[in-house]
């Protein structure tokens, strides 16, 4: 299966951000990572807390970001944490059901494996106002992040409905979206353009 994932950015929201949640709960999208790192541990965790039940409602998992105790105190059993900080405390892998992490390397997706991650976010592939001057890796790079990390790999960076579908001949499991879900008009119709894109049933 091959998942569409979006990452959240309020800064990118032209709307209010819980509204946007909201409307991605019923889109269509297959999980939402909480991302906003921007946070404090408890404006986050203030956050999250509003966040997760429009997720529930609309039947689709979310993973909190950065945060371990924050999830923890909150039930969630799903974390996606930045490499350096899951190197510090790899013990975090026993205490969630799913955690992830972000590689930009090949040594980085070594590294990620050898933690036992249950999967990683890889990119970014393509040009993205995110990581401005910053040359995009490209799909053969992701080839190369799926061979050396033996695990479900997820594709982030300037991916729209024009190169989704190079991402996923590229072998990956899914794709992240930001911007193009944070700032879209009309969000139904964005991931139903998206997975028409990538070849994705349903």
């Amino acid at each position: 299966m091959f998942k569409l994932i979006c990452v959240t950015a309020r800064a990118l929201c032209r709307e209010d951000f819980l509204q946007r949640v909201e409307k991605l709960a019923f889109s269509g999208v297959d999980e939402i990572i909480l991302r906003e790192k921007d946070l404090d541990e408890a404006a986050y965790r203030a956050l999250a807390e509003r966040a997760l039940p429009l997720c529930r409602q609309g039947g689709v998992p979310c993973t909190l970001h950065t945060y371990p105790r924050a999830a923890q105190s909150l039930g969630v059993n799903r974390l996606h944490m930045p490499l350096p900080l899951l190197m510090e405390q790899p013990e975090l892998r026993k205490d969630f059901g799913v955690i992830g992490t972000s590689v930009h390397s090949l040594q980085q997706a070594r590294s990620a494996r050898e933690l036992g991650v249950d999967y990683v976010t890889a990119g970014h592939i393509f040009p993205t106002d995110c990581k401005k001057g910053l040359p995009p890796r490209g799909p053969q790079w992701l080839r190369e992040i799926c061979r050396a990390f033996n695990g479900p790999v997820y594709a982030i960076g300037g991916i729209d409905e024009g190169n989704i579908l190079s991402v996923r001949q590229a072998g990956v499991s899914g794709a992240c979206i930001m911007s193009g879900l944070m700032a879209c008009e009309d969000v139904r119709a964005k991931v139903t353009a998206l997975r028409a894109s990538a070849g994705i049933d349903g």
